[in-house]
């Protein structure tokens, strides 16, 4: 006696139910490698291609994060240089921007490089922008494209002309009955004559007793309540009649769907001026959230005077005109390539203090201790700076640096929060000579 065994159901293999990657290349920057924000496995998990410089290793000076690095990524990166042509676009592309000044030689080769990816993986340099001011891509839409899409319209204008003259033919018929209908209409004599012996002949009936009302009205609320329980049974629960189509509902959830976000290349940097030049070129921007990034927020400097723009935040004099005019703004970067500065409204500069005094100049002594009222009361005179390059002016930067590169575990050294020392203005150095100049000084 033969048994016959039926066939064992068909078992779908991994590589058909894998979920494509939404990411196919990424160019990696130092920072989310250093605060390793993505994680590797989010990198592996979300990119095919994983591209860096040869440099970036280089720039990690802590031991532990460039050990982590080495083992733990670079097995699955590839190392490239860009060629000196997109080094040369882009840097011309962060020259008109303004960005160039702050950006360093390896930032703008790894903007090269996903420059150079983009126009490899998308077959030319249609999506992106070549000047800072286009608001297109380089090249528009092909003809093809646009013959597709005039297709269409054809036929549906075809189809409404069609629409219209059914309409016209019914608009025309019903003209055609009203007119039959008001030739045949009798006189309004005759219509009032027919009325009156209706009301002649109306019989007045008789009201049902209460009783019988009720009962009607229970008889239709038990109806309309057996349909609502009908509905709700059909909607919210789950009857022998509707489990099929609750079994086909839950399937669909269970199969996987295509991933949201589809990029080709793109790159991921925590540098905003790398940001905005990758936005206004058109470049795919990631966040650590490997989630396109379309809109940015940065600070600029704005001079008062003469409207230019400086990106150096450390910057206290105009590089254009050199006054102290430098005031904090924001700005957005959208993802069509246009910088918008956002200015405050009836925005008024304050002129306290502009016109005042400069007391004499005071020669030095070879202690460097000055006179009591040398250069006014207090020595308020002495050491004032107007501008970028005063003697003054370099000495003060020079030695802010250098307490900033004091080692903090000296024992010596106590910070600001203990000393209660607040007369640093955030590590800058004071410009002229303060707010109330012709205030009344102290004795």
């Amino acid at each position: 006696m033969s048994t016959e065994t039926a066939p064992a159901p068909a078992v779908a293999s991994p590589a058909a139910t894998q979920e494509r990657k939404p990411i196919h290349t990424l160019v990696l920057d130092t920072g989310p490698l250093i605060k390793n924000d993505p994680p590797v496995s989010t990198l592996l998990a979300q990119a095919d291609e994983l591209f860096m410089l040869p440099s970036i290793i280089d720039e990690i000076r802590d031991v532990n994060t460039r050990t982590r690095v080495q083992t733990t990524l670079m097995p699955f990166v590839k190392l490239r240089n860009p060629r000196p042509e997109s080094i040369k676009f882009v840097t011309n592309f962060a020259r008109r921007t303004g960005d160039l000044e702050v950006l360093s030689r390896p930032d703008l080769h790894l903007l090269a490089l996903t420059y150079e990816l983009d126009v490899e993986k998308n077959g030319g340099d249609s999506r992106l922008r070549k000047d800072p001011n286009q608001r297109i891509p380089n090249t528009p839409r092909s003809a093809t494209s646009d013959v597709s899409e005039g297709k269409p319209t054809q036929e549906v204008s075809s189809v409404e002309g069609e629409t219209t003259a059914e309409v016209n033919e019914n608009v025309d018929n019903t003209e055609a009955t009203a007119s039959e209908e008001t030739t045949e209409a009798p006189p309004a004599n005759a219509d009032a004559t027919d009325i009156t012996q209706e009301m002649e002949n109306l019989e007045i009936e008789e009201d049902k007793p209460a009783e019988e009302q009720s009962a009607v009205e229970e008889n239709i609320t038990e109806t309309v309540v057996a349909k609502e329980n009908i509905s709700d049974d059909e909607d919210g629960w789950i009857t022998p009649s509707n489990v099929k189509k609750h079994k086909e509902k839950d399937s669909k959830r269970l199969q996987p769907t295509e991933p949201a976000v589809d990029v080709k290349v793109g790159i991921l940097t925590s540098d905003y001026a790398m940001q905005n030049v990758a936005l206004r070129i058109g470049l795919n921007l990631l966040s650590p959230a490997m989630s396109r990034i379309t809109q940015l927020k940065t600070w600029v400097l704005r001079c008062h005077g003469c409207f230019q723009v400086c990106k150096k935040m450390d910057k206290q004099f105009c590089p254009s005109c050199g006054q102290a005019t430098l005031t904090r703004t924001s700005c957005t970067t959208e993802e069509d390539g246009s910088f918008k500065i956002h200015l405050k409204r009836n925005f008024q500069w304050n002129n306290r203090g502009n016109v005042f005094s400069i007391p004499k100049p005071v020669a030095g002594t070879s202690s460097g201790k000055l006179a009591k009222h040398a250069g006014g009361k207090n020595n308020w005179g002495t050491n004032l700076i107007f501008a970028e390059d005063q003697r003054e002016y370099e000495k003060a930067v020079g030695e802010n640096r250098r307490a900033r590169r004091r080692d903090l575990m000296d024992e010596d050294y106590l910070p600001s929060i203990l000393t209660g020392d607040r007369t640093s203005n955030n590590g800058k150095v004071r410009l002229g000579p303060g707010r109330n100049v012709n205030g009344r000084k102290k004795r």
